[in-house]
């Protein structure tokens, strides 16, 4: 009974999406996760920003199915998870950000993206109210867009276990198994579980988990805030993401959900690493005054929740998926610095083809970038 063909650790934006292509593939697969339900690890911290907008042709890629599999998800399968085609807005008010956002359109239209640098006048009709002085214009993705990290992930989880996919709460992995360089399976405490294959989807923790087995994952969290704001009428759609760096802190980004309410987040610099998840008195000034900045009509919406959740950073900001390169059946999906969320079901669709061994042409460029043993390089500073 406690034997799988595949045995996935954590049950968030990662592992359960990963699940769920499993169980359309027919693999016996296991999800254990230590708290109580899905997604109550960092998946619960995500505001829902879903792009395929990014500068490398892994990330493109993986997130244009990720897109897919959101867009569609309530026509083909029913569940409401508040999905929102507002696309990405990103307003440019010096030159500095309008070559970076112009350098990389080519790359970005090359793999099938629906993008474009457009005029001022068609930012201020996308988004109402922006300040105009200086405005230079902005890329634009339309098919971007966002859904309810909630209701997404409570969705995903009830579909893998149609599926056949078994998933144990309360279930803290202490141990990976292995014998002769190769995964057997995990230890739970009370008991082990048995797999050929063990998917390393713990985030922030993988670091500590996969160590037990003398792996060595170069994931390292740091903290973020978040926060969101009372329902107001609805007066646009699209994520904002202003590149400019601010005090203490780098870019930052807004959008307005199915809801009405106004969900923000920004980069602090520099990071603060660890894994403290204690809010501040610090974010919510620093973010709200260059909000407010940018779009004055926010500054009467009052907020109702802040909060602060982890990313597992790599060093080079791009996730880690792949084999291990020295324990056999030990695949890792983790690292995803962040956008875990809007990667999550195309990682998921891309691991369960590693291990049904029916990988695309497409999947072979997504792990070729995100492989353990690519030399770690720059970040993708330009869209994190």
């Amino acid at each position: 009974m406690n034997r799988y063909d595949a045995i996935i650790i954590g049950s968030g934006s990662i592992g359960v999406p990963t699940a769920l292509a499993l169980g359309e593939a027919g693999a016996k697969t296991l999800v254990l996760d230590r708290n109580p339900s899905p997604g109550q690890g960092e998946n619960k911290h995500a505001i829902g920003g879903i792009r395929a907008t990014h500068s490398s042709p892994g990330k493109i890629l993986t997130s244009l199915r990720s897109l897919e599999i959101f867009s569609t998800w309530k026509e083909r399968l029913g569940d409401d998870i508040e999905w929102l085609k507002g696309g990405y807005l990103f307003p440019v008010y010096r030159k500095t950000e309008e070559d970076i956002l112009k350098g990389i359109l080519p790359i970005q239209k090359q793999f099938g993206l629906n993008i474009d640098f457009v005029t001022p006048e068609k930012v201020r009709a996308i988004l109402p109210g922006i300040a105009h002085a200086d405005l230079r214009g902005g890329t634009y993705s339309p098919d971007d867009g966002s859904a309810s990290p909630l209701l997404a992930i409570n969705a995903f989880c009830r579909k893998a276990v149609e599926k056949g996919v078994h998933f144990q709460f309360g279930k803290e992995v202490r141990t990976l198994l292995t014998e002769n360089g190769r995964v057997t399976g995990v230890n739970v405490g009370d008991g082990d579980y048995l797999a050929p294959v063990v998917v390393d989807a713990a985030g922030p923790y993988s670091r500590p988990l996969c160590a037990t087995a003398g792996a060595n994952v170069p994931v390292f969290p740091d903290s973020h805030e978040a926060a969101i704001t009372e329902p107001v009428k609805p007066f646009f759609e699209c994520m904002v993401v202003d590149l400019r760096p601010g005090p203490s802190s780098k870019n930052y980004y807004f959008y307005q959900n199915r809801r009405g309410q106004v969900v923000f987040c920004i980069t602090p610099d520099p990071a603060i690493p660890g894994t403290d998840k204690r809010e501040t008195s610090v974010f919510l000034p620093q973010v709200s005054a260059r909000m407010v900045d940018l779009l004055p009509r926010l500054k009467n919406i009052r907020v109702r929740r802040v909060w602060r959740g982890l990313y597992p950073m790599t060093p080079d900001g791009s996730p880690l998926v792949g084999w291990d390169p020295e324990i056999k059946g030990l695949i890792h999906a983790t690292g995803m610095c962040g956008q875990g969320f809007m990667l999550g079901p195309g990682v998921g669709e891309v691991v369960a083809g590693m291990i049904t061994d029916t990988c695309t042409a497409d999947d072979h460029i997504i792990l070729d970038e995100f492989s353990l043993t690519r030399k770690f390089g720059g970040a993708e500073e330009a869209l994190k």
